[in-house]
């Protein structure tokens, strides 16, 4: 065949009259239009548009197909689009070719940009239809499944969603897959729920349902009654789907709020209460051990149905999860001592509150958790300086260490509760009160009455603490009742009580978006003086919006555009609690715009901070986000910065967000090392030197920063407040505002935000102590107790071990003093010493040269016997029940236990039911570990029959007490 060189022949046949002539011409142009568009884009594109729009000329559509190519091929792809829906059937979705395919592409994203818009008049061109529904039946006839699923959920399609999941073939793994992508790419709530409902239904229609992940969306549907349904359901069947309701119910109080607890249980039939005495107090197990050994049967048979239901009931109250976790925290607290006492000689040494203060913080974040208070009662003189705030913030860090403990809550603390004493201050009566809500925090049932009962005394220190507990202890119950008791309490309008009163009602109406509330705190925003007053009130409407999405968005322009910039303030949070984890485009826009554009430097420096919690379910995107807000002039845009990467990255261990940090721990403004200090304890939070170099490296930089007499005391505080962080929990809890199913850890995102009010109010670092999450796996057994199992851990043990603990200094040695030389004495052995003086130089560079040799030996020598020992480290090892499992170790463990298997499918951090294979053979349980019951007498104050010390009051006559500073004598300035 001859090649063709041009197409004038064929466009010379346009101007014929014959209409079978210019047919044959487009046919001939259509297939070498890749080739020749240019000659006929320059000559022929009128008279082929002339066709194209002439209906009655019968080959109109091929015309527009020739128009739409030449038009792609000039890269104008508008007309190109327009051209290819007027040629109808003819563009064929089926077909390959790159023209076809960009083309695509292109109709599908316009496709979604109509179907997502919110002009309610907008109207899809039916060929535009027609081509986007043939790329679905593409989709279906190739198997590409997924392809069309993704398609169909951007597009809002939930017919085309359904069909392309039970179709597939594999019906489980796409409602998966389909779960996933809901929670990490929808941003509309309200179609995500619409296809969380369709996948209910997927699920329930199966011959053996998922009820794990049917639960999961029933979570997020917040449908309590189908899920009670499923609970009850499960406990009539065999022993399989007693453990997997157990399971369930296990999965239920990790995910889930009070009140969805509340709800479901009482969806349940009533059990009824049987009563029972306690001998001795142990941190994780007499209120546990009963409630769970109640419901054994001594016979060992079969349970009954009250029997599996009374356990059901254990489980959802949360008994049996907070006893393990106590159990699992106080048996491999790893807390170094070491640290912590460096801590308090860098606060006597500086004589200051703020070391005082933060050595307290870091303690309390230390052993959170783990009921251990050796530190305090290691150093009970050094605990009598509290006085005032400080002993509200020493005694309510008891609330901290013993976070759970929720049984023996008041037998701990009695020594302080208000009417304890007669010498008791208000300071530690509030902060006993303050310390019982962080107990209690999100599990508040036993004690919500009493604490209601101490807000009426009238008091506003006595308040404070109250306030704070109580919503700490009702967190997102929306409890009507308690709203108006703290409202009352806003109303004496109290700079100090309503600071915590207006937290405390945004606490107790958690996500709730209750119009009411909102009217009435913004109201009274507007109309009190007090600073502390308006704040806490904007923090309490940005705790309403939590997790409303686009319904918060009235509330938000309302308060971002309010005169007053406490309310801008909160306005800030607002977005963060609404969008939060959500990467929402809209939600970062506003954020990024305030940050560079408010004339307030705190509203700047929330805006900037609120960007982490929006990206904290895609860290990586984090640090592109930030880079250049860490670079900004303002020392505010950079403190929000870095808490923005803290708060992101948490317990990744990001590289580009390290970064980032380690050059802000450089910056010249003190307050903004310590957020850098604080931040890098939060991503480097349960990370070794050997998964992460630069952990070693921080602990490093954290040590020196505190023991440098140069440096900033906001730095040092940082510092501080940083090795509480880092080693949290006794290093066996991490801060994660996700949990791996997807649902948003409510406590964590709670705890971070009211941790970050430290800025204005210190005792808001205990709000850290709701963001720890210990990280352990715990298998239990149909009977609730954990037997001796064990499983792999895939991966070398040094990767995820405990850091080394750091060796307090042996050396004793005094640095040399250099004798002064007055000038005459110089003058006389001057010239004396000039003889030797050569000799003295050989002498020295050859010492130099063979303490050069032995140090280059010894080092070569620890290298190798370094490298001989990481040969030797096993590839693998065993882990027993309860094990310590980092959340980056769970993709190395593997469960082969001979006896024992656990009901999910993937390991995950928690609490596992077992399912025994040889339920015959007797099983063997795991000794629990209690620790000493101690009685503490200090002065004339008697310690509680717990495993903590009684702190001093300050108004003991018989303690050790530091006296209170005089009021200097009256003097007159003068120049």
């Amino acid at each position: 065949m001859v090649a063709i060189n041009s197409v004038s022949n064929y466009l010379s046949l346009l101007d014929e009259d014959q209409l079978e002539l210019k047919s044959y011409s487009l046919e001939k142009l259509d297939s070498c239009v890749d080739e020749f568009w240019s000659e006929i884009a320059s000559s022929s594109i009128d008279k082929i548009k002339s066709l194209s729009v002439n209906k009655q000329f019968p080959k109109h559509e091929l015309a527009s197909l020739v128009l739409s190519k030449v038009y792609y091929n000039l890269s104008d792809f508008p007309n190109s689009m327009e051209y290819a829906l007027s040629a109808g059937s003819l563009f064929n979705v089926l077909s390959k070719s790159e023209y076809i395919e960009t083309l695509l592409y292109k109709f599908i994203d316009e496709y979604i940009k109509l179907r997502t818009s919110t002009n309610k008049d907008t109207v899809i061109n039916p060929h535009l239809e027609s081509i986007v529904m043939g790329m679905f039946d593409r989709c279906f006839k190739e198997g590409s499944y997924k392809q069309a699923l993704g398609i169909a959920i951007e597009a809002r399609r939930l017919d085309i969603i359904e069909k392309a999941i039970s179709q597939s073939g594999n019906v489980n793994s796409m409602l998966s897959y389909c779960l996933h992508i809901c929670n990490v790419s929808v941003n509309n709530r309200h179609f995500r729920h619409s296809v969380l409902g369709i996948l209910v239904n997927l699920h329930l229609a199966q011959e053996k349902p998922d009820y794990l992940s049917v639960v999961q969306c029933l979570i997020f549907l917040d449908n309590h009654i189908e899920v009670a349904t499923i609970l009850l359901s499960l406990i009539k069947k065999d022993e399989e789907s007693l453990l997997l309701a157990y399971q369930i119910g296990f999965d239920l109080f990790q995910n889930s709020t009070q009140q969805f607890l509340l709800n479901v249980r009482n969806r349940l039939p009533p059990v009824e209460k049987k009563s029972t005495t306690t001998t001795t107090t142990t941190p994780a197990s007499d209120s546990m051990e009963i409630d769970i050994d109640s419901g054994n049967e001594k016979s060992g048979g079969s349970s009954s149905f009250e029997q599996r239901l009374e356990r059901l009931h254990s489980i959802l109250i949360g008994d049996v999860s907070i006893g393990m976790n106590l159990e699992f925290l106080y048996r491999n607290c790893s807390t170094d001592m070491h640290i912590l006492q460096s801590m308090k000689t860098t606060s006597e040494l500086h004589k200051g509150a703020i070391f005082y203060s933060g050595t307290l913080f870091a303690n309390a974040l230390m052993h959170a958790g783990t009921t251990r208070d050796t530190f305090l009662r290691s150093n009970i003189e050094w605990l009598y300086k509290s006085t005032h705030w400080t002993k509200f913030s020493a005694i309510s860090s008891l609330g901290v260490i013993n976070k759970g403990h929720i049984k023996e809550s008041k037998s701990l603390l009695k020594t302080y509760l208000p009417g304890a004493s007669v010498n008791q201050t208000p300071y530690s009566e509030s902060g006993s009160l303050y310390a019982l809500g962080l107990i209690h925090a999100s599990h508040g049932e036993e004690i919500i009455d009493y604490l209601v009962e101490k807000l009426h005394i009238n008091n506003a220190i006595l308040h404070h603490g109250a306030s704070l507990g109580l919503g700490l202890a009702a967190m997102a119950t929306g409890r009507d009742d308690l709203y108006e008791d703290l409202k009352s309490v806003l109303y004496n309008d109290d700079a100090v009580s309503g600071e915590a009163a207006g937290l405390a009602m945004g606490l107790v109406m958690l996500g709730s978006g209750a119009k009411k509330a909102i009217e009435e705190m913004l109201a009274y925003a507007h109309e009190t003086q007090h600073e502390k007053t308006i704040r806490s009130l904007s923090m309490g409407l940005a705790f309403l919006m939590y997790g409303k999405e686009e319904s918060a968005d009235t509330l938000i322009e309302q308060m971002i555009g309010d005169k007053d910039p406490l309310i801008r303030y909160g306005g800030m949070y607002a977005i963060a609690f609404a969008y939060c984890g959500t990467g929402h485009n809209d939600a970062l826009r506003k954020l990024l715009h305030v940050a560079v554009s408010d004339g307030t430097d705190s509203v700047r420096r929330a805006a900037v901070t609120c960007i982490g919690f929006v990206l904290s379910r895609q860290p990586e995107k984090c640090p592109k986000a930030i880079a250049l807000l860490a670079e900004s002039y303002n020392p505010h845009v950079r403190y929000g910065a870095a808490f923005a990467l803290g708060i992101a990255c948490a317990g990744t261990g990001q590289r580009d967000a390290l970064e980032i940090l380690k050059s802000l721990t450089t910056d010249s403004v003190g307050y903004v090392k310590q957020a850098a200090w604080i931040s890098m304890a939060m991503v480097l939070i349960q990370t070794s030197k050997e998964l992460v170099p630069e952990a070693e490296t921080a602990r490093k930089l954290f040590a020196t920063c505190i023991s440098d007499k140069r440096e900033d005391s906001m730095s040092k505080f940082g510092a501080v407040l940083a090795f509480g962080v880092i080693d949290a929990g006794g290093r066996n809890s991490t801060i994660q505002l996700h949990s791996p199913s997807g649902h948003k850890n409510m406590n964590a995102i709670v705890g971070i935000a009211g941790f970050l009010q430290f800025w204005y109010w210190f005792p808001m670092t205990h709000f850290m102590g709701l963001a720890l999450t210990p990280t352990s796996i715990i298998g239990l057994n149909k009977n609730l107790e954990m037997p001796v199992f064990t499983f792999k851990s895939n991966c070398r043990p040094s990767l995820f071990a405990y850091p080394p603990e750091t060796k307090p200094s042996t050396t004793s040695s005094t640095n040399k003093i250099e004798t002064a030389i007055l000038s005459y004495s110089r003058k006389n052995k001057l010239q004396s010493s000039r003889s030797a003086m050569n000799i003295d130089q050989d002498v020295e560079k050859k010492e130099k040269e063979e303490k050069e040799a032995k140090e280059k030996e010894a080092k070569e020598k620890e290298e190798k016997e370094a490298a001989k020992a990481e040969e030797k480290e096993p590839l693998f090892e065993r882990k027993s029940n309860p094990a310590r499992i980092v959340p980056r170790q769970l993709q190395y463990v593997q469960f082969d236990d001979a006896r024992y298997q656990p009901i999910k499918k993937s390991p995950a951090i928690g609490i596992v039911m077992l399912r025994d294979l040889t339920p015959n053979e007797p099983e063997q349980l795991v000794v629990k570990e209690k620790p000493e019951t101690k009685q503490e007498t200090v002065g004339n104050q008697s310690g509680t029959a717990t495993a903590t010390a009684s702190l001093p009051n300050a108004t003991t006559t018989t303690s050790p007490t530091l006296p209170e500073p005089s009021t200097p004598e009256p003097f007159e300035f003068t120049e």
